[in-house]
């Protein structure tokens, strides 16, 4: 058997200008051929040569007649890495879909929700569309190699302005809103490498913006004894009056079910309780909402309506650098204040141990009785004697010579 002549490869400078002109990148053509993306760079730059059957598909990618087809959005190098570019909106009207976890969808087109679900629900990209192709050098920045900065940005790009809606529907407060969802990232970016890694990061984000938004300690704070300005609609403010009168776990849960869209079992893994539990929550909400309001026992009208309460605040979430520097002063402060603290009682243990006795010094201990020794007594009365000696001694005069020269009796 013999085997066909191998191609012969370009020089090394002419092999990046043949993956940019695929709309290829590095990671992208370690994985069609299969090694890692480091084999790519050293035989791209000709630290190395490509050898073997993977060398051979490499030097076929390059020197192929027609360019190779754009990866699927949705094909990821790692299930455990996040990729930004998953949260860039296509051009048009966002797709709807009912979870916001993009490692959890899978080629099945998602069902289409009714208008205004985007108000709720971040825009996701479906997955299978393809790429837009793009120059050479934009092409040229691998996702792979996004900073945490970036990656952190995009994710907030992608989640805020529906959170800080959500996060209204559940606290009927517009600045509790947006300092719920800003609490929310700057924890996910005190923890960015776990959250960059978890599986579902809007949903992470999202569960710390709802913890944060229904806290019952806000009621001690000043700012929120004053009441919050209502909304201008009746409507609006007849449905915010229902939403606030139902208890924090009931309200989670229709804002997760019929505001987000996430189905029963997925809205109990977030409230963390079981599904019939979810289910009873569910039922009790409805009839509670139906009998204050009864155009909203249709769920259709009730997510519309609550869509359009969460528009209607006009909120509009701080920007990522911001967030991010807000957490890294968080950051500083309690490591700061942790230092303090060390320092303090370090100093306060120098003292003590400087100050503290060297050697022991026993008590007294308490006095004994003394036997043979007669107890002392009160004078009693004078004699007749004593008495004329006292007479005597007050009618003598206190000054004069008689003073320094007494007398005899």
């Amino acid at each position: 058997m013999t085997r066909s002549p191998a191609t012969p490869l370009p020089p090394p400078e002419e092999r990046r200008r043949l993956r940019e002109s695929r709309s290829l990148t590095q990671a992208q053509l370690a994985r069609r051929v299969g090694v890692s993306r480091e084999t790519v760079r050293a035989w791209e730059s000709g630290r190395a040569a490509p050898r073997g059957r993977k060398g051979e598909a490499y030097t076929k990618l390059l020197t192929a007649a027609t360019p190779t087809e754009p990866e699927p959005a949705g094909r990821q190098g790692s299930p455990a890495f996040f990729e930004p570019a998953e949260f860039s909106a296509p051009p048009g009207p966002p797709a709807l879909v009912k979870s916001s976890n993009p490692s959890a969808r899978s080629a099945k087109p998602s069902p289409v929700r009714p208008a205004g679900r985007s108000v709720l629900l971040p825009p996701v990209r479906p997955v299978g569309s393809v790429r837009p192709v793009r120059s050479a050098q934009e092409e040229a920045v691998d996702p792979t190699a996004l900073t945490p900065a970036q990656a952190f940005d995009a994710l907030y790009a992608f989640c805020a302005p529906a959170l800080v809606r959500q996060a209204y529907l559940l606290s009927g407060r517009r600045d509790l809103a947006r300092e719920s969802v800003e609490r929310a990232f700057q924890l996910a970016w005190d923890r960015w490498p776990e959250v960059a890694r978890d599986r579902d990061p809007a949903g992470w984000v999202r569960a710390a913006a709802y913890e944060w938004a229904l806290s019952p300690w806000h009621r001690f704070r000043p700012r929120h004894r004053r009441p919050e300005p209502p909304p201008s609609q009746p409507s609006d403010r007849a449905l915010l009056d229902v939403l606030l009168h139902l208890p924090p776990p009931y309200r989670r849960t229709v804002v997760l079910y019929d505001g987000v869209g996430l189905d029963l079992p997925e809205t109990a893994a977030e409230t963390e309780a079981s599904t019939p539990a979810t289910a009873s929550r569910l039922l009790h909400a409805h009839e509670a909402l139906a009998a204050r309001l009864p155009e909203l026992s249709d769920p259709l009208v009730l997510h519309q309506r609550l869509a359009e309460l969460a528009s209607a605040a006009h909120l509009r979430p701080a920007e990522p650098p911001e967030v991010r520097e807000g957490s890294e002063r968080r950051a500083r402060f309690w490591t700061r204040a942790a230092i303090a603290f060390t320092l303090a009682l370090i100093g306060a243990t120098a003292l003590t141990l400087h100050t503290a006795p060297t050697r022991y010094d026993p008590p007294v201990p308490p006095g004994e009785t003394v036997q043979g020794v007669p107890p002392r007594v009160a004078p009693g009365p004078l004699s007749d004697k004593e008495r004329k000696l006292r007479t005597k001694l007050r009618e003598e005069l206190l000054y004069g010579p008689e003073r320094l020269a007494p007398q005899p009796w």
